[in-house]
């Protein structure tokens, strides 16, 4: 047997023994505002996926607003894979770059699992407008200008790369994943609407959680509701909050990890 295909059965076998289950602040949100709450939380039955964490945007903001989120990322990474939390990559449109990588390889063989019915759950509009495509710092709308996720983010052997939501969803019903966090960019656009994020797997019945703070908007002040970047991505995680799922910080989720 091929090294290539010992990896294959060793990323695929159900996770290891429980190292104990712990609780971790989150924030809800309803008519009156946020409210926070000590949810349960088990890293074997956790997973993170980062959500299309391109080596290049077209739009100069979105790619130094990437950085910080990078390496704000680097300790909570490696204190969830110590805990043996499933790490999924997920920079969208770029599989062709990972065709022959062995944690590509790895998802692509994960036993197949059917998505449920996807429950009948809606939201209002989004709190601010991305219509002219979100960019602050005047660059034209580009053609697609990623190829693959940014070097700065660590690829571990025992991790998964996949953009495709029934991939994704294979891959926490083999490890038994019952949360799924969700950090990356942006939040008003990939974060909820690929196959993998949160609108799709809300549906699916995952039980998903925004990492608040190592996410992102495409969002222009010069646009409705003409307010700061960083407001108006604050606003999207409130309505994220609100409509979709709870939301928690890498601080908090590094804390129970220890």
């Amino acid at each position: 047997m091929s090294l290539r295909r010992r990896h294959f059965l060793s990323s695929l076998v159900a996770a290891p023994a429980l190292f104990g289950a712990s609780t971790l602040p989150m924030r809800r949100r309803n008519e009156s505002g946020p409210r926070d709450t000590q949810s349960p939380f088990d890293p074997s039955r956790s997973a993170i996926i980062l959500c299309d964490m391109w080596d290049k945007h077209w739009c100069r903001g979105a790619n130094e607003r990437l950085v910080p989120i990078i390496e704000r990322s680097r300790p909570l990474l490696e204190a969830a894979r110590k805990r043996r939390m499933v790490i999924i990559h997920a920079p969208s449109e770029t599989m062709q770059f990972y065709k022959d990588a062995p944690q590509r390889l790895a998802a692509i063989n994960a036993p197949k699992a059917a998505p449920p019915s996807a429950l009948a759950l809606d939201a209002p509009p989004l709190p601010i407008d991305d219509t002219g495509g979100g960019c602050d710092t005047g660059d034209p709308k580009n053609v697609k200008m990623w190829t693959r996720e940014h070097a700065g983010v660590l690829i571990a052997p025992e991790d998964f790369i996949s953009d495709k939501g029934d991939e994704v969803y294979s891959i926490l019903k083999l490890r038994g994943i019952q949360t799924l966090f969700v950090m990356g960019v942006h939040t008003n656009m990939c974060i909820l609407n690929r196959t993998f994020a949160i609108k799709q797997m809300s549906k699916w019945g995952v039980q998903c959680v925004l990492i608040r703070d190592l996410t992102d908007s495409m969002y222009n002040p010069a646009d409705r509701p003409f307010v700061s970047h960083e407001k108006g991505t604050n606003l999207v995680i409130e309505f994220i909050e609100r409509y979709w799922c709870p939301s928690t910080t890498s601080a908090n989720l590094l804390a129970a990890l220890r």
